[in-house]
């Protein structure tokens, strides 16, 4: 099947093209700068053209991801080159607009599913990601898309374009403005966010991450979210009118109506238990793996690299209050951000080592009372840290060894030589006497 993704060098494009570079497709991605496309290219092991129509006639499934302000007009200028048979997908989160324009351009035979990943370029795993389909009609490709995502564990939603985008409104529109509206009054103000560290909760601390990950977004696309969807007036009205609103019963020191207002507010805003439940799950998870972090300082731990998946392994030298110091085996310290790390589990850590570090292998034998259970022995070895396998490949009674005795010969693989070591002493714990 190939696959042409328009726009597929940068944000949403490329991570789409990242995910299906896996998969047995012909992935094709197109984009203006060649230097760009060529180096995505390079990195993900896809084609790169610069023929957006040459891709188009020759693809099974086309993929839209340019600037939400260039979507309709892309598609206007593609739509009838796409041969029969095929399918185009566009992954704006405007819905509306793309919809219509995809009805009105494509020929007869031509079939398109509305899409809306709701995720960003720096997401690197499907399972449980949101992604909204508005299809105005369902052609034989709806069921195999539909397949695919549910496959790969997404959380479908089927609705029209303009519940779509009247959702989108409150959930980015609303949102987007208010957060930028936020730091920009931080910037008015001219206070110095390392300041607030000192004083900050763990709510404050939440609520900067998710407006630093707001406003650190291409502001053209924000602006395009802001622009672009029909509802946006009205709903950045709705936020002024209740700003300032409720600052006039501040400024009146009008209690009884900010109470008022905050009433209201708490009621609409439904689940509040839910609501208190997941962001005491959040808070939790950010003070419990640091406070893991500072009770292993000293210890060896694996660190995972959450955006580029490179492990680290070492002993925690020292933690900052954003970095942690980690040595290597070789005494090499390296500076990691605590943020952009999570850290391995004792079972992830152990396979790690399996796959990358090097392998002790000796067999020994050990002379047991004849009523020893070797299995026993056995499984007790394997307890030993750093053993990866105990296998028991002989077992001798006649000479030089005495009647009443056996002797058991052990295959062993470690992760070092002083696990090998620890594993002899076991073995004259069972009262063997090496051979």
């Amino acid at each position: 099947m190939k696959i042409g993704i328009i726009g597929g060098t940068r944000g949403l494009g490329k991570t789409v093209a990242w995910y299906l570079k896996d998969f047995d497709y012909d992935v094709t991605i197109t984009g203006r700068d060649a230097i760009i496309g060529k180096q995505v290219s390079e990195e993900l092991g896809i084609k790169y053209s610069d023929n957006n129509k040459k891709i188009v006639q020759e693809s099974d499934i086309v993929i839209i991801s340019v600037p939400i302000s260039s979507t309709e007009s892309v598609i206007e200028e593609l739509g009838p080159f796409m041969k029969e048979g095929s399918l185009m997908l566009d992954v704006t989160s405007v819905k509306e607009g793309p919809s219509n324009k995809m009805k009105e351009c494509l020929s007869e035979g031509v079939e398109f599913i509305p899409t809306h990943p709701v995720f960003g370029p720096r997401t690197t795993d499907l399972k449980g990601q949101i992604i909204v389909l508005t299809p105005l009609e369902k052609g034989k490709w709806y069921p195999r898309i539909y397949k695919f995502l549910e496959d790969k564990g997404m959380r479908i939603i089927e609705t029209t374009p303009e519940h779509h985008d009247d959702m989108m409104g409150v959930v980015q529109v609303l949102t987007h403005f208010s957060y930028i509206s936020t730091a920009s009054a931080i910037e008015k103000l001219q206070v110095n966010i390392k300041d607030t560290q000192d004083y900050e909760s763990p709510i404050y601390n939440l609520m900067i991450d998710t407006i630093a990950r707001i406003v650190s977004q291409n502001p053209y696309l924000t602006y395009s979210i802001q622009h672009e969807n029909k509802r946006g007036e009205k709903i950045r009205q709705a936020l002024f009118d209740s700003m300032t609103e409720l600052k006039d019963a501040l400024t009146k020191e009008d209690e009884n109506q900010f109470v008022e207002i905050a009433l209201r507010a708490t009621k609409h805003m439904g689940d509040i238990q839910g609501a208190l439940g997941r962001s005491d799950k959040a808070i939790n998870a950010l003070t419990q793996e640091y406070n893991i972090l500072m009770q292993s300082i000293g210890c060896e731990v694996g660190l995972k690299h959450i955006y580029s998946d490179t492990i680290h392994v070492g002993t925690i030298k020292k933690i900052d209050l954003d970095f942690l110091h980690l040595e290597d085996e070789n005494g090499k310290v390296k500076k990691l951000k605590i943020s952009n790390v999570e850290i391995l589990s004792e079972e992830e850590l152990h396979q790690w080592k399996v796959n990358n570090q090097k392998i002790y292998k000796r067999d020994i034998s050990a002379v047991f009372n004849r009523k020893s259970n070797p299995h026993v022995i056995k499984d007790t070895l394997k307890r030993v840290e750093d053993i990866i396998g105990v296998e028991i490949i002989d077992i001798y009674k006649g000479e030089p060894i005495k009647e009443n005795q056996i002797s058991y010969t052990f295959k062993i693989l470690s992760l070092s030589e002083d696990s090998i070591e620890e594993c002899i002493k076991v073995l004259k714990g069972f009262g063997g006497i090496t051979r």
